[in-house]
């Protein structure tokens, strides 16, 4: 591993109780973000089991899953739809339910909806991916089954630890493909962005996020169209934006100053799990935001990002998949099947932190260090 410089003062603000305004907060919130959840035909075809027929995706997770599992709200952007048999990847997305599963036992506590291929399986892939995650019981956002649900159930309110916080969710389109009523997909929409953040406000809320499916496929930096977009929502009163569709990692950006970070933006999140395998698509980054709650005043008092990869080993004759966290791998070149695989993600790590390192503002990475994560400068 190359050295690292440890950042005493981000130490503060991730691993202990953060102050506001020079106090002791009243209460601390860890947020944690994952992007594209994907599920391509060899990712299917890996889940199935042939002496059961029947699919699981818990073994992706496992390596990951401690992670999500620390934060006290975990959201991850779920890219494909639960549209039922028969199962299918690229283009028109429809995987076996045990994903969503597997997203919820891995600690996933809210998926987001809204994305490009939220109508692969139409009207009826909206309605029953809606169904399912409401019989496993996980809160989402971002499609709906008729225009009287969205308003009724916009925004998704966490309310937690004391925190009370607005989860709204949008994508630029679905691919070309006409949502049919009475079926609801949100869309990028300055006016109605508007008016979700407004109502959010009537409900309390303290916070409010916008996770956004926005931008150019494999573009490591931000389109204009994306920086005007952010522009727009931060005038309207949104407190922090999380973005993701790209498939590759764009930088993380916030102002700084005493209190902690100010408007903080992800650009794109990348891959968290998919059979993407080209290079700075095959992984991504979790996003972590620490926030401070000072009598009604909510702050974000710190961010850092931790880098993941995804390793697909041949296991008995089958390929397998699992999100790794970086920093715990990358100097463990034995746990690898083959040089390959590891040299594979060391380029993948060497190009995230060339970008973010260089291009961030606010955000250091985590590393793992005896079971603690650690923000890190260069």
């Amino acid at each position: 591993m190359k050295k690292y410089i440890i950042s005493v003062v981000l130490i503060m603000q991730i691993v202990v109780p953060m102050k506001l305004y020079g106090q002791e907060a009243d209460s601390t919130l860890t947020l944690l973000f994952a992007g594209d959840i994907m599920g391509h035909d060899m990712q299917i075809a890996s889940a199935y089991d042939e002496s059961t027929r029947s699919y699981s995706y818990d073994s992706v997770f496992k390596f990951i899953a401690p992670v999500i599992r620390e934060a006290d709200v975990a959201i991850g952007n779920l890219e494909v739809t639960l549209g039922g048999p028969p199962y299918k990847g690229y283009p028109a997305f429809s995987s076996p339910d045990a994903l969503a599963v597997a997203c919820r036992n891995s600690g996933f506590d809210i998926l987001v909806t809204a994305n490009n291929h939220s109508a692969d399986r139409g009207g009826k892939g909206i309605a029953r991916t809606i169904k399912v995650l409401d019989s496993l019981s996980i809160p989402h956002t971002g499609t709906w089954l008729s225009a009287e649900a969205r308003d009724t159930l916009t925004p998704l309110m966490i309310r937690k630890k004391g925190f009370d916080i607005a989860l709204l969710n949008y994508t630029y389109g679905t691919n070309g493909i006409v949502v049919p009523p009475p079926r609801v997909v949100s869309y990028i929409d300055t006016l109605r962005i508007s008016a979700d953040i407004k109502a959010s406000r009537t409900k309390n809320a303290g916070l409010v996020i916008v996770f956004i499916h926005w931008g150019n496929e494999y573009d490591s930096l931000p389109s204009y169209a994306q920086k005007r977009t952010a522009a727009a929502v931060f005038r309207a009163g949104a407190d922090i934006i999380i973005g993701s569709h790209p498939h590759v990692l764009q930088p993380m950006i916030a102002s700084v100053d005493t209190c902690g970070l100010t408007r903080p933006v992800v650009w794109s999140m990348g891959n968290f799990i998919s059979n993407q395998r080209q290079r700075r698509s095959d992984g991504g980054a979790i996003v972590k935001l620490e926030l401070s709650k000072k009598e009604n005043t909510i702050s974000v008092a710190g961010g850092g990002f931790i880098l993941t990869w995804v390793y697909t080993p041949t296991e008995s004759g089958k390929r397998k998949f699992y999100v790794l966290p970086c920093s715990v791998f990358e100097d463990r070149p034995d746990f690898f099947q083959s040089s390959y695989n590891y040299e594979t993600m060391k380029t993948f790590v060497k190009d995230s932190r060339r970008l973010l390192y260089d291009s961030n503002t606010g955000f250091n990475e985590l590393i793992n260090a005896g079971g603690w994560w650690i923000p890190v400068t260069r």
